[in-house]
């Protein structure tokens, strides 16, 4: 048994897909959520300034005194995990590496990810999906125009940001890729949409099977919590106000404080 804390982060209320799902699955864990709003969008960011950003934020949650961390962000799992993954004497669990293993057992010939354009340049989608499953053929997307900061202001359903949404999913569409990736923990907050235009059957949300495999890792290990000690406690680096509000269509964070 261990009461100390899980670490879930994000650079915003993206990483709030996959905490949902987390304290659904875990009832009686004690979870402490940093989401990163001074620093967001992370996907612009360069490799030298996510490196920063991320050993950051690990120290906070160091300072916490917790037994793991989720990575509830695509980006810094794909640019930062490789780096600081020893680091730290509390487990990593990071969005894409642990989300391919399942993906690459679906028997999929060619998928298509959508993502932030640091993710997409960083091929970690590809690589590890090919580590598990060798003769996979994956596009992968990087998503031009602000999908990241549309759904932070609550405005992907503004016209012009639909026609974003559009031109950037039919490239992928034009490549007839079998199924899609949500390759970015804020896309979800976007599915209706991109639902609307391609169907609901063709997109795949690692939250889903991250969050399973992270509470399955945690049980096996007798990392489990005896008791939940207190509600889950959320900090932002900056605008608490717009974070509670914007967090309302996965999650209704109630109080958030600045911590940075």
């Amino acid at each position: 048994m261990n009461n100390n804390p899980i670490g879930v982060y994000d650079s915003g209320i993206g990483g709030l897909t996959v905490f949902s799902k987390l304290v659904k699955l875990l009832p009686n864990e004690n979870f402490i959520y940093f989401g990163d709003t001074a620093n967001i969008p992370y996907g612009t960011k360069s490799k030298e300034e996510l490196l920063v950003i991320t050993h950051k934020i690990m120290n906070i949650f160091k300072n916490f005194n917790v037994k793991g961390v989720v990575m509830a962000c695509n980006t810094t799992s794909a640019v930062a995990y490789d780096t600081l993954k020893n680091d730290y004497d509390f487990t990593l669990y990071p969005v894409i590496q642990t989300a391919c293993k399942v993906i690459a057992e679906m028997g999929i010939k060619k998928i298509g990810t959508l993502s932030t354009e640091a993710t997409a340049n960083s091929h970690a989608y590809k690589l590890q999906l090919q580590k598990y499953a060798p003769n996979i053929e994956v596009i992968e997307h990087g998503c031009r125009g602000k999908w990241v900061e549309c759904v932070e202001n609550g405005t992907q359903k503004a016209p012009e940001n639909i026609e974003i949404i559009k031109e950037n999913l039919n490239l992928l569409l034009d490549q007839n890729v079998e199924k899609i990736i949500l390759g970015c923990t804020h896309y979800p907050y976007l599915k209706n949409i991109l639902c609307d235009i391609a169907g609901t059957d063709i997109f795949i949300d690692p939250a889903e099977y991250f969050a399973k495999y992270i509470a399955q890792d945690i049980t096996n290990s007798g990392n489990l919590a005896e008791k939940k000690l207190y509600e889950p406690k959320f900090y932002v680096s900056s605008n608490p106000e717009k974070f509670q509000i914007s967090s309302k269509i996965f999650y209704n964070v109630v109080h958030a404080e600045i911590l940075s």
